[in-house]
């Protein structure tokens, strides 16, 4: 309320100046007196909300919130995390988080997009649609599995299916832009006639990533780089004119994958056993 008065009363003072000296001839020296008790008597921390409304945000703080976020959901779960904590833990204000995050679904959902997206490295262009996709995918399994993501990815899928808004901010954010960085790889071995131009990438991009989520939400088989590549291998192994190439992987033949049988290789002699 103090600078609202300040304001009207240094408007006043000009307005009265004006009369005395007429326009254009305002001493600076009151000029300056009323622009001085307004700005620099109480500056804009003091200001009502409606004009601090454009000033941007604390960079600092906001950092602070969401890795005090991801801490407490790795540690908690989001059912367990709850705006009072997240403030107490980031050392702000609770209207601090509610000016940034109305819900605290949305700040879960962006300090995980916050935390994967500095470790994320860039996928590399291999020249291989093989080799592109496991540089894309392996960074971020193992960034997965390092720590309980899929606790937390598993509310967040829980919440998108109860609120609407949610979860169109879910695949905005977080679904979206991973298929987008897939989509581009199929695009380009389209591009180097690797695959067939009517490729349905869509359907492609859902037989890649189905597997490695199922994996990562229940947890009831390793989600490793041996995984990654045979999801990868299975996908090429039906939407490739030919076999699946093997170059592009540069930790070489998986170890232990079994190989078909001399019964089962075409033109192969088969056992005495096997007639009849």
């Amino acid at each position: 309320m103090l600078p609202v008065i300040l304001g009207a009363t240094a408007a006043l003072w000009i307005t009265a100046a004006i009369v005395e000296h007429g326009p254009g001839k305002v001493p600076l020296d009151r000029l300056g007196r009323a622009w001085f008790d307004v700005h620099l008597m109480h500056p804009d921390e003091d200001a009502p909300a409606a004009a601090r409304r454009g000033r941007p945000r604390s960079e600092k703080a906001r950092l602070a919130i969401l890795e005090a976020a991801a801490e407490l959901l790795l540690a908690r779960g989001l059912s367990a995390v709850s705006m009072d904590a997240v403030a107490e833990r980031a050392g702000v204000s609770k209207a601090t988080i509610y000016r940034w995050w109305h819900t605290k679904e949305a700040l879960a959902l962006d300090a995980l997009y916050n935390e994967w997206a500095a470790a994320r490295p860039p996928a590399r262009d291999t020249g291989s649609l093989r080799g592109d996709l496991l540089s894309l995918l392996r960074p971020w399994v193992r960034l997965a599995v390092s720590r309980p993501y899929g606790r937390v990815i598993a509310a967040l899928v829980t919440e998108a299916q109860t609120d609407p808004a949610f979860a169109a901010e879910y695949r905005a954010r977080f679904v979206e832009p991973r298929r987008a960085a897939g989509a581009a790889v199929f695009r380009r071995a389209i591009e180097r006639g690797e695959i067939p131009a009517g490729t349905k990438i869509d359907v492609a991009l859902d037989l890649i990533y189905g597997p490695i989520y199922h994996r990562l939400l229940h947890g009831h088989a390793p989600l490793n780089d041996r995984f990654v590549r045979d999801v990868v291998d299975a996908v090429l192994g039906g939407i490739m004119p030919g076999p699946a190439p093997a170059g592009g992987d540069s930790e070489g033949p998986v170890q232990g994958a079994s190989q078909p049988s001399a019964q089962a290789r075409p033109g192969a002699p088969r056992s005495p056993a096997s007639h009849g």
